[in-house]
This record gives C-alpha cells, structure tokens and sequence, in this order.
C-alpha cells in the first residue's frame, strides 16, 4: 500500500502556534492508549493558530518556548513511534549532536555505514523536527536541503535561523 503525504487537514488533534522564524503545528493522537505528539510541521508565517486541545499539546508547546528561550532547553515528550529501522538508526545518531554543533550528512553516513544521501533522505522524513534536531546536519560545502527542499527557500530559511540560534550557546 503506497503511503500518502501527511497533509495539516489529516491531523485531527493539531495546534498551531507562532515561532521565531514562522508557526509550528503540533499534533497530538492516541496511540496504544497513551496520548503522544505524533507530528511537527514547520508552517510560514500567517498561518492561521490553532489552540491546544489537551495537557500534552500544552506542554509541548512549554518546551518548544522553552528552546526558543534558551537552545539548550530539553525535551521531555512522549512520540509517536515512527520511521523504518534505518529511519530510526540515522534519528538516534542526530540525537547525539550537542546543540551548537553540526555535523556533515558525509560524515553522519560514515558513522553509521550508510551513503549520504540515504541520511539526507531519513533527514527529510524526520516527523519531529526540533525535538530529533536534523536540522544540525548540513552538507559538505555550505547548508545543504532541509526537510527535503533545497535551495532558498522557507524551509532552509527555518534552518538557517534553528542553526544561528543554537550557535549562541
């Protein structure tokens, strides 16, 4: 069965708020009985917000204030299990990047036995952005595509600023 784009419209339990360098959409769902953040979406500027509608989604958006406050804020929150093993594999290595640093899609690859692009595509698919911080992993020569765009655009945009903001640390 061929997996659809997950669109803002599918979410049913989503709340959008604003952001430093746009609006974050946050959903929230039931899953094997416990309520789980299972989606960020990075949105432009003017999207229309959205209000929480439970405790999770509210703590949520605590932490991810938090963050914008302070880089080295913590996140804490349950998520929705999601990816394919490698997915996951490539995930976990992002994890270890200290905020304020970055690492090479080249050399994350080589970390983990992999190819480049394969990291740069489990990159792309991240459904947690910020809280799995792919957004630490850059090209060779420059900034590299960002949640699978490339070139200027609102999304590379978003990591610029993610990249400068943790840099202050």
């Amino acid at each position: 069965m061929k997996k659809k784009n997950l669109a803002l419209s599918d979410l049913t339990d989503l709340c959008v708020i604003r952001a430093p360098f746009g609006a974050l959409g946050i959903a929230s769902e039931m899953t094997d009985s416990s309520l789980m953040i299972s989606r960020i979406i990075y949105l432009p500027k003017g999207s229309k917000l959205i209000k929480p509608k439970n405790d999770l989604v509210r703590s949520a958006i605590d932490q991810l204030e938090a963050y914008f406050a302070n880089p080295d804020a913590v996140f804490t929150l349950p998520i929705k299990s999601a990816g394919t093993i490698y997915q996951q594999k490539v995930w976990s290595s992002v994890c270890e990047i200290q905020v304020g640093k970055t690492m090479t899609y080249g050399n994350l690859a080589k970390k983990i036995r992999s190819g480049a692009r394969a990291v740069g595509t489990a990159c792309g698919a991240n459904p947690y952005p910020l809280i799995i911080p792919c957004h630490r992993v850059i090209a060779a020569r420059g900034l590299g595509g960002f949640m699978q765009h490339a070139g200027p655009n609102f999304y590379t945009d978003v990591k610029r600023w993610l990249l400068q903001h943790e840099s202050r640390t």
